[in-house]
């Protein structure tokens, strides 16, 4: 019984593969984030608003940024790096942050030709890219791990 619990509740920070992954997503969120408010990484820096399809800010040249979009990165980032302490939280975080970043890539469709509903602000590189990310989350919150977890469960029922 102490085996079982050991296995799916007591694993140290980051150290399964799943984990690993969502502090590794964790990071490049924060970093992207970060970079958002950066001068040189994001031009022109003084066109960067709060939020809205006015800012004419652009990460790295391509992706329209705001302070918003910026933040809700960095709390993608440290909400990464908070959940790998657990698998389970790992794991869900991924699935869902894969399921936002679908929503968002569905939003963005709509709001790129909308400048009033263009809040976060998005354009036609950030829907791709949120497209790529829901799907790359999602994919490896449903497929990192499952071999160790079918064999760690098949293990304890015996």
């Amino acid at each position: 019984m102490a085996d079982r619990t050991r296995d799916t509740h007591d694993t140290r920070y980051a150290e399964t593969a799943i984990q690993k992954t969502a502090l590794a997503v964790g990071i490049v969120f924060l970093i992207v984030g970060i970079a958002g408010f950066i001068p040189g990484l994001t031009h022109p820096i003084d066109h960067l608003d709060g939020a809205g399809a006015d800012s004419d800010a652009m990460l790295m040249g391509v992706f329209q940024v705001s302070v918003l979009h910026n933040i809700v990165h960095i709390l993608f980032g440290v909400a990464g790096l908070a959940v790998a302490a657990r698998a389970r939280a790992s794991r869900n975080y991924l699935i869902w942050g894969g399921a936002i970043y679908l929503v968002l890539f569905l939003y963005g469709l709509f709001a790129v030709n909308a400048p009033d509903a263009n809040f976060v602000p998005v354009n036609g590189a950030d829907n791709w890219l949120h497209l790529a990310l829901g799907v790359g989350m999602l994919a490896l919150g449903l497929l990192v791990d499952r071999n160790r977890n079918r064999t760690s469960a098949t293990r304890n029922a015996a």
